[in-house]
């Protein structure tokens, strides 16, 4: 998971000079706290560093990353003239992404894997709509609902700038692209495939490499999110691992250790860690892995000893 850095000492110094889209837009800065997780923890992939509204900042729409908060939109998106104000960008227009991945392809290993990142259309269009992070989604819900024209008007909107942006992010050297739908969990099956998969699925046929579909609050939605695309189903803690696996066996998974686990100490860590494992019973295609983002109090060492268990377990 891409928050790796957050509970590294060396990506708080960087923080506390830089503003987190000052480092997300400036390539070098971008690479380095990239890659303090792979070279701290010796994992096998470097998931890139950004925000999931990195390329919401090039559709004309104003957004401050808010500490403690996340993502605030200025003017929320309620209506069709405010769908119809938002521009798509060109894919280039986010070169600084793309440099950032080519210094990254080019620090790592020929067996480690650079892994690009981008939000799904749903999770993005309810931060437009509802204006800084919710839970509940009324908004977000409401308009979908009540006005699915308006709605099926800003999926479109990103989806054509999401798919621009994931396939210049493989041209750059991503050898594959993670989409993240962290608030998917909130809408019923049959609300996603009418509402939300169309599109995710046009982002995830874009990559042109492999993908990981990942959401959280999911077991209810496994198969269609399988049916919307990714060779790679992320599975979050909620749901065990073989049983999850179960429901999409033609695809490989991630997952899914609760990232509360790592708070614990190391004989509980290890004794999650050989669950999960144990679940997985060695099948190829399992990508070990948290069920969400490392947490940022989490002692850096525990994850190190983590990386190092796994590896050693699955040899």
């Amino acid at each position: 998971m891409r928050q790796a850095g957050r509970s590294l000492p060396e990506y708080r110094a960087i923080r506390e000079k830089h503003a987190f889209f000052d480092v997300a837009n400036t390539p070098e800065l971008c690479a380095t706290v990239t890659l303090q997780p792979v070279e701290r923890h010796d994992v096998d992939a470097a998931v890139m560093f950004a925000d999931i509204m990195t390329p919401v900042l090039g559709m004309g729409v104003g957004v401050e990353l808010v500490e403690g908060v996340g993502p605030v939109v200025a003017h929320p998106i309620r209506t069709r003239a405010d769908v119809d104000r938002v521009r798509v960008p060109d894919p280039e227009e986010f070169a600084p992404v793309y440099e950032a991945i080519r210094l990254v392809r080019a620090a790592l290993r020929a067996d480690q894997a650079v892994v690009g990142f981008c939000g799904a259309p749903f999770t993005v269009a309810s931060y437009l709509v509802e204006g800084r992070p919710s839970r509940e989604l009324n908004e977000t819900k409401r308009l979908m609902l009540a006005e699915p024209d308006t709605w099926a008007a800003l999926l479109d909107k990103l989806a054509a700038t999401f798919t621009g942006y994931v396939a210049a992010q493989v041209e750059a050297g991503a050898d594959a692209i993670q989409l993240f739908d962290s608030w998917i969990g909130t809408v019923s099956a049959e609300q996603y495939e009418r509402h939300v998969a169309p599109w995710s699925a046009r982002v995830l046929g874009a990559a042109h490499a492999p993908t990981i579909h990942f959401g959280t609050g999911t077991p209810h939605l496994l198969e269609a999110m399988a049916a919307a695309g990714g060779d790679v189903i992320g599975l979050d803690a909620r749901v065990p691992l073989d049983a999850g696996w179960s429901r999409v066996p033609d695809r490989a998974v991630q997952g899914n250790l609760d990232p509360a686990v790592l708070l614990c100490p190391w004989d509980v860590v290890r004794a999650g860690a050989d669950a999960v494992l144990a679940r997985a019973a060695g099948r190829p295609g399992h990508i070990f892995n948290l069920g969400h983002g490392v947490l940022p109090r989490t002692d850096p060492e525990i994850v190190t000893r983590l990386a190092a268990h796994v590896r050693e377990a699955g040899a």
